[in-house]
């Protein structure tokens, strides 16, 4: 009778022992559940839908019939034949590169000042480039184009005033294709700067001072501190940082569409314009679709390039 009892207990406890183990298996799959399922719903299956359209000579007809058919790889065929898209991928990536280019270095200039500043100057700082960062880019973009209205926007008065360049007051700045890319450009970079400048701050402030000092009692000047102890503690941020500002500026097209909407002549149109045009004015989505897709896998295979570089070289993300 004893032995049978300790049996009961030893087969009790085992399947008690059991259950636990499945069931701290099974919570950590629940957790992620939710998240798995918006990352099908909101990425994965517009990304088939992306792929299938690419495929298809789905167009406006489409949108209200719901009738299209397959075609293979037409739409790429016929996208790799167009100049158009040669020009626009090649604006986009030369302007790409200048604006993360910029957008870098002046946050990174943005937040060694700040690093500078005393606690209240840094609060005012702080302040400013968050309502920057959080005004909306349509909004900044209207505000924007109405500062460099011929006749009375702002930025023509004021150049006027000044006497730098004579009378501008007339000018019209999208009219020509340097002066509407620098139009552009000025909006990017100036809600770009803010998120790098508060980013590269924050991680500056988890650097121990103990570096500099050392440093500096060796005889190491400021600027050779930042740029030589400074900017390769920070590679890890550095290095995210760039990676976002390629992708959003590669994608920019809100900015562009509402200042020139591609002019003059096409001049402006990156490739975010040049698939909007194809999709949504051509009515010719399959394109469009095509065109994403082809963008998307630049950007994937750019990205995973560039971060297997940085591992390579012993560099930590």
């Amino acid at each position: 009778m004893r032995l049978l009892k300790v049996s009961k207990n030893y087969s009790s406890r085992c399947a008690s022992k059991s259950a636990s183990n499945s069931a701290s298996k099974i919570v950590p799959v629940l957790m992620l559940l939710p998240a798995c399922i918006l990352l099908i719903v909101l990425v994965i299956l517009p990304l088939l839908m992306l792929v299938v359209a690419s495929l298809s000579n789905f167009n406006a007809r489409s949108l209200f019939t719901g009738e299209f058919e397959f075609v293979g790889i037409q739409q790429y065929l016929a996208l790799f034949a167009d100049k158009g898209f040669y020009y626009s991928l090649g604006i986009t990536i030369a302007f790409a590169a200048f604006l993360v280019i910029t957008s870098v270095l002046i946050g990174m200039w943005v937040a060694q000042t700040m690093f500078k500043q005393s606690a209240v100057v840094r609060v005012i700082m702080s302040i400013v480039l968050v309502a920057a960062w959080a005004m909306p880019n349509v909004a900044a973009a209207l505000v924007f184009k109405w500062m460099f209205q011929p006749g009375y926007g702002v930025v023509g008065w004021l150049l006027t005033q000044l006497k730098i360049f004579g009378n501008i007051r007339n000018l019209s700045w999208t009219s020509n294709t340097n002066l509407a890319f620098c139009c552009i450009g000025l909006i990017i970079v100036w809600q770009a700067v803010p998120y790098i400048a508060i980013t590269l701050y924050a991680a500056q402030k988890q650097i121990a001072p103990e570096y500099a000092e050392a440093a500096a009692v060796d005889g190491a000047s400021k600027t050779r501190i930042y740029w030589q102890i400074t900017v390769p503690i920070l590679a890890p941020q550095l290095t995210a940082i760039t990676i976002l500002s390629c992708i959003w500026d590669f994608n920019v097209f809100n900015q562009i569409w509402l200042l020139t909407q591609g002019g003059p002549r096409e001049s402006t149109a990156t490739v975010g314009v040049f698939t909007y045009k194809k999709a949504f004015i051509n009515f010719s989505i399959g394109q469009g679709s095509a065109i994403s897709v082809v963008t998307t896998l630049i950007l994937f295979f750019a990205t995973v390039y560039y971060i297997r570089r940085l591992l390579k070289n012993g560099d930590e993300l």
